[in-house]
């Protein structure tokens, strides 16, 4: 099988990008694979480390405002479908995936050109712009959550199968657990809360997280937080007395994320649709602080996929305060039953099986 995968920009669009194509490297082993993106996103480190080729060509998000600068990007962008339709031709794939953002058109478009079948991926609950304006053109819609449906009127074919992810369910029993904690030098008998805002962090939450820390409101819970690699020295400034912290776990990055949130009592985070898609699939209450002036507001919407089954609470941005989130802590951990219930809750929403389902709508694609 000949693929080629378009994905550009943020982890969010190029993680799932490489989990279909080692899927389908797994049932494939003789498949070729390329990547096509730009030369200014995540995907020039993500795909070359993942072991793929990556092609790259001109695209940005098409814009009606007239300035120069748009005009200078939507020349461009017409520049980067034409440089597609070369590579398109040049490999001649048996289908093409996209998973979401601006390189998608000029992928989509130049398959089509050629008459090669077309997949798209969607991780969002609102779906972006590029889905949506693909969505009459490309031959199937991947969605993650059934929320996306109603709003690709127009699509050809809409299949939900979830959005790909390493994080697992570990079922962990109460040793297990333990033990994850005893390494973090945290307590075995306190609720546990993980924070965090991303590979980049969140600065509104590290802002409210210093406050709670500083102020030691945190007397029945304990924390595991990751500021994350850019503000992790600028939040250690911060913090009082940082050495002499207990029932605190400060770190820049969580390698181990699988076990920390399989260990972990109450997650809260921005709400990406990696995110949703890893709580959901673990089983954990959460708090969600969309990150606001996003496309289509789109993470608010994530958020409240967990929120209407009663799995999560949303705090929004302009919300935001040590007190109020605090309080929203206290609220969950204070009743070890709704925590699980808030846990099973979630769960609800998780689909199961996702790489095979995904592989199983491209293998239909290319028979046909």
């Amino acid at each position: 099988m000949k693929v080629i995968v378009a994905a550009a920009g943020t982890a969010g669009h190029i993680n799932p990008a490489i989990a279909i194509a080692n899927k389908i490297k797994k049932e494939n082993p003789n498949s070729e694979i390329i990547f096509l993106g730009t030369s200014r996103g995540l995907e020039n480190d993500l795909v070359p480390r993942a072991g793929y080729s990556l092609k790259t060509i001109e695209a940005y998000g098409l814009s009606k405002n007239i300035s120069l600068q748009s005009i200078k990007n939507n020349i461009r962008t017409l520049k980067g479908v034409s440089q597609a339709k070369k590579i398109v031709k040049e490999f001649l794939p048996d289908i093409v995936i996209g998973t979401g953002g601006y390189i998608c058109g000029a992928a989509i478009l130049a398959a089509k050109k050629y008459k090669i079948p077309t997949l798209l991926h969607e991780s969002n609950a609102f779906p972006g712009k590029a889905v949506k304006m693909l969505s009459k053109k490309v031959d199937t819609i991947l969605i993650s959550f059934e929320e996306a449906r109603k709003n690709l009127p127009n699509a050809k074919n809409i299949v939900l199968t979830g959005t790909p992810t390493k994080i697992k369910n570990l079922n962990l029993n109460k040793t297990q657990k333990n033990e994850i904690l005893r390494k973090m030098g945290l307590k075995q008998d306190k609720p546990t809360v993980l924070i965090f805002g991303g590979s980049q962090g969140a600065k509104a939450i590290n802002d409210v997280i210093v406050e709670i820390i500083n102020k030691k409101m945190y007397k029945n819970y304990q924390i595991i937080w990751a500021p994350g690699p850019i503000q992790f020295d600028i939040v250690k400034r911060h913090i009082k007395n940082m050495s002499k912290l207990k029932d605190v776990k400060i770190v820049p990055y969580i390698y181990n994320m699988e076990e920390v949130m399989n260990a972990c009592d109450l997650v809260i985070a921005r709400s990406g649709a990696m995110t949703i898609t890893e709580v959901s699939i673990v089983g954990k209450p959460s708090i969600f602080i969309p990150l606001p002036h996003v496309s289509n507001n789109h993470q608010e919407y994530n958020a409240k996929v967990l929120e209407n089954v009663g799995a999560a609470k949303i705090i929004l941005n302009k919300d935001l305060t040590p007190e109020l989130l605090n309080k929203e802590i206290e609220q969950i951990i204070s009743d070890e039953k709704n925590i699980i219930t808030m846990g099973e809750n979630a769960k609800k929403i998780a689909v199961n099986n996702v790489e095979d389902k995904i592989y199983k709508e491209i293998e239909k694609l290319v028979k046909k």
